[in-house]
C-alpha cells in the first residue's frame, strides 16, 4: 500500500513513515523539504501518484492567528482536492483531543476548519484526535510563561508519548475508513500544572509554576475536562514518569 505522509520529515511524521515501512507499506514523507509543498500546491500531484492513502500530520510554522488559519484551510483545500484527482481512497489527519471544546483558541479554530473540510470533501477520511505530546511540555511552559512564572490552569491533561501517537496514527492509517474520530491518549491523568512543574523540576529549570484557574491556555479558558479524551479513547501504554527518566 503507498501511503504519502504530509509533514512526514518532522516528529511524528518521521516516527509514522518508519513504522509503515517496517509493516511493508511503500511509506512516501512528503514536505517543503522533499518538494512538496501543500500551501502552494507544488509536488503534489506527482507525490500522489499511486497513493492509497493521505495522511497529513503537518502543522503551522506560525501559531498566529491569521497564520494558522490561511496555513489550515489553504493546505488542506489543495491537498484534498488533489486526492480527489488521484483517486485517494483514505484521508487520515492528526488532531488534537478537545478541539471543539478550544474555540477561544486562534490554533484550534482553524484546527476545526481543518476538520470540517476534510468531512465535508466526499473523501472517506479517518480523524485521529491525540492528547497532548509529552514532548510538547516545554512549548506550554514557554508559552504560559512571565519572567519566571509559570501560570497554568489546574485542568485534568492525559499526555501521550509521540511513538504511541505515531503507532495509532499508523493503525488507522491501514484500517478501514471510519469516517469519524478515533481518540488517542496518554495512560495517566496529571494537573496541568503539576505535569509541567514535575517535567520543569526534572530539567533543574527555576521557574515557579503557579496554579491559576483563569490562566489561559494558547488563548483558550479550560475547564476541568475540557483537555480530557472520552471513554472511548485507545490508551497507550508509555507513561510520563517512564519517557522522562529517558530524557537528558
Amino acid at each position: 500500500m503507498k501511503v504519502v505522509v504530509i509533514g512526514g520529515t518532522g516528529l511524528i511524521g518521521s516516527k509514522l513513515v518508519a513504522k509503515l515501512y517496517e509493516h511493508g507499506h511503500e511509506a512516501v514523507p512528503a514536505a517543503p523539504n522533499t518538494g512538496v509543498n501543500t500551501l502552494t500546491g507544488e509536488g503534489l500531484a506527482e507525490v500522489l501518484e499511486g497513493a492509497s492513502v493521505v495522511v497529513d500530520v503537518s502543522n503551522s510554522p506560525s501559531f498566529e492567528d491569521d497564520a494558522v488559519m490561511e496555513f489550515f484551510r489553504t493546505s488542506t483545500t489543495n491537498l484534498l482536492k488533489a486526492e480527489a484527482d488521484a483517486g485517494v481512497t483514505h484521508h487520515v489527519a492528526l488532531s488534537v483531543v478537545g478541539t471543539e471544546r478550544l474555540q477561544e483558541s486562534g490554533y484550534f479554530r482553524a484546527k476545526q476548519v481543518q476538520e470540517e473540510l476534510i468531512k465535508d470533501s466526499g473523501i472517506p477520511y479517518s480523524i485521529v484526535h491525540a492528547t497532548q505530546f509529552f514532548e510538547f511540555m516545554k512549548g506550554i511552559a514557554a508559552s504560559a510563561t512571565d519572567g519566571h512564572t509559570v501560570r497554568l490552569a489546574p485542568a485534568k491533561i492525559q499526555p501521550i508519548y509521540s511513538d504511541d501517537v505515531a503507532a495509532a496514527v499508523g493503525r488507522t492509517a491501514v484500517g478501514t475508513p471510519v469516517n469519524g474520530v478515533v481518540e488517542v491518549a496518554g495512560p495517566d491523568t496529571f494537573q496541568l500544572n503539576e505535569l509541567i512543574r514535575e517535567g520543569l523540576a526534572a530539567k533543574n529549570d527555576p521557574r515557579t509554576v503557579v496554579a491559576d484557574p483563569y490562566a489561559t491556555y494558547f488563548g483558550a479558558e479550560l475547564q476541568e475536562t475540557t483537555l480530557l479524551p472520552g471513554p472511548d479513547a485507545h490508551i497507550a501504554g508509555t507513561h510520563f514518569t517512564d519517557w522522562l527518566a529517558q530524557q537528558d
